[in-house]
């Protein structure tokens, strides 16, 4: 005996609901990320953090995962203080709001440096670099500029990187 087996016409139609389902479930999800409010970091210090509202910008924004620094000027040098120690010294200050942000070098994805001197700086910034920006790298891009918005100022470091991940 043939037994005739009818196709099934619900699979298609179920198939459909569930992808439909799943397409609005991840569109949803991704909608609700992106109108996430995004976290601002303003300065400790009572005078720098009035002088950051003064000119309406955050020491870092955190959105969606990514840590977005606004630009760290180094130097002048103090007395006594040569360019890479001046140089130096605004890395770690990097450095800690990173680790305020919740991120650390490792998890650095961009670097954007403007120089006033590109051949003057450029060696010095590049050996303090490679102390705290390890393998794989981060991409980096370096600019000259005829000037900074602190004169005498050797080097401007705007910064990206990722949220460090959880343990």
């Amino acid at each position: 005996m043939t037994t005739i087996r009818k196709p099934a016409t619900r699979t298609p139609a179920l198939a459909m609901a569930l992808t439909a389902t799943l397409a609005f479930a991840t569109l949803g999800s991704t909608f609700a990320a992106a109108h996430e409010p995004k976290q601002v970091l303003m300065p400790d210090d009572a005078a720098t953090k009035a002088l950051y509202e003064q000119f309406g910008f955050s020491e870092a924004v955190i959105d969606r995962g990514t840590v977005y620094i606004s630009g760290v000027i180094a130097g002048p040098a103090k007395e006594g203080q040569s360019d890479e120690e001046a140089i130096d010294a605004t890395f770690q200050n990097i450095g800690r709001i990173l680790e305020r942000a919740g991120s650390s070098w490792e998890d650095v994805v961009d670097v954007t440096s403007f120089h006033t001197d590109l051949a003057a700086s450029g060696p010095a910034f590049v050996a303090v670099k490679n102390r705290y920006l390890k393998a794989p790298f981060a991409a980096w891009t370096a600019i000259d500029i005829d000037a900074l918005y602190i004169p005498g100022g050797l080097v401007e470091i705007k910064v990206v990187a990722r949220v460090s991940a959880k343990d």
